[in-house]
């Protein structure tokens, strides 16, 4: 007999059957290629990384939350306390808005003539349409909300979409509807969302512009910074693992990737990394961008903890696939967590990173780990690592 029986499961799925779960589905017929992928992030999605008291983060790019995915899967987890704070393009955010406003989007076609689409003021995301009202009227919510006096100063992006998330919520109540909007949902379970990117968005637009209004409304990406490194570094002295779900890649996967190298590389805090790495991507890593970076790649930086690269899991499927799959299995395999509103406790996890900072950070040049060992080993040798006296 071979020996792969000895290190591998046999490749002999069950016929598929009228009536079956999505999550059957998924341990039964998903076996090989990217569908073997898909199989090992639901269960590593499911298994790890929201097992225990795991913190988990989400990071959002391409056009996820037009397509309906904020209310169908996102809102989902987080009401279910998968997802514990999230990092998003500006973009993904201010679409959503237009669902906890009550605005009407619509399942179209990617064949339409775009000049007819223009002259008859509808907006295409390849198959997605809307009125260009949509638009205009999301954007005087914007600019009618940040007016108000508790947007009249600096503040970090959680803090930003915290507040207009409460207006969110409040817009949701009068027209009677509920569990619409991300930025709602988040508002209500205490989930921090950040963008890596605040100009880069409507809502980035509609600040700018009330700026010349003399708005006082600042976007502070240095608390960004610190406070998303903050979140990972609470969660793993605390004896909490960190996960990092990624979806497609851009500027927000890095974002939150870089929470480790800040931490370990800047701050001269010793740390080893994330814990559990799942991406879904188009992209490929050949061509050099971090999109496609692939998880070994992020160990090299700091990123990963090596010792728990065999549980990084990249899927190369489109997220408007591999989401609502992965939504709908775990949502079926595992129970709900107590939201851990980690919005609540930002000020504490700050101040712990920041004394942190002042004890061990510096600077000047700070010494590489491997040095430091090096040293340590001329001390206990009384000779270089080469052998020659010193």
């Amino acid at each position: 007999m071979s020996s792969l029986n000895k290190k591998f499961p046999r490749l002999l799925p069950e016929p598929i059957r009228k009536g079956m779960k999505v999550a059957d589905l998924i341990d039964t017929a998903f076996k090989a290629y990217n569908g073997g992928r898909l199989a090992e992030a639901c269960r590593l999605f499911t298994g790890k990384m929201i097992a225990g008291e795991g913190v988990v983060g989400m990071s959002l790019t391409g056009a996820l939350t037009p397509a309906g995915l904020g209310r169908s899967a996102i809102v989902p987890l987080l009401k279910a306390g998968f997802v514990d704070w999230i990092i998003s393009t500006g973009a993904n955010l201010y679409h959503d808005l237009h669902y906890g406003l009550g605005m009407h989007l619509y399942a179209g076609s990617p064949f339409l003539n775009d000049v007819d689409l223009r002259r008859d003021g509808i907006i295409r995301i390849y198959d997605v349409l809307f009125d260009y009202d949509v638009l205009l009227d999301t954007d005087a919510f914007v600019r009618h909300v940040i007016q108000g006096s508790e947007f009249q100063r600096t503040m970090g992006s959680d803090e930003f979409h915290h507040l207009l998330g409460k207006y969110v919520a409040e817009r949701e109540r009068t027209l009677g509807i509920k569990e619409t909007s991300v930025l709602s949902a988040a508002y209500q379970y205490g989930v921090p969302v950040f963008t890596s990117s605040p100009g880069d968005s409507s809502i980035g637009m509609n600040v700018a512009a009330m700026a010349l209004r003399d708005s006082k409304l600042l976007i502070d990406v240095n608390r960004d910074v610190n406070q998303t490194a903050a979140i990972v570094y609470g969660a793993k002295s605390g004896g909490a693992t960190s996960s990092v779900f990624i979806l497609g890649g851009g500027s927000p996967k890095n974002f939150m990737l870089q929470t480790e190298p800040q931490i370990q590389e800047v701050m001269g805090i010793e740390e080893r990394g994330h814990d559990y790495f799942l991406q879904c991507t188009d992209a490929r890593p050949d061509t050099g961008g971090l999109s496609g970076a692939t998880p070994g790649e992020a160990v090299s930086w700091g990123k990963i903890d090596p010792e728990n690269l065999p549980d990084c899991v990249v899927c190369y499927a489109d997220s408007t696939i591999t989401l609502p799959l992965i939504t709908a299995y775990a949502l079926s395999k595992a129970a709900p967590r107590k939201p851990k509103r980690l919005y609540a406790r930002r000020e504490a996890l700050y101040a712990k990173l920041r004394e942190q900072y002042f004890k061990h950070g510096q600077v000047a040049k700070i010494e590489h780990r491997t040095d430091i060992e090096k040293k340590a080993k001329r001390g206990r040798s009384g000779r270089s690592v080469t052998g020659t006296k010193r």
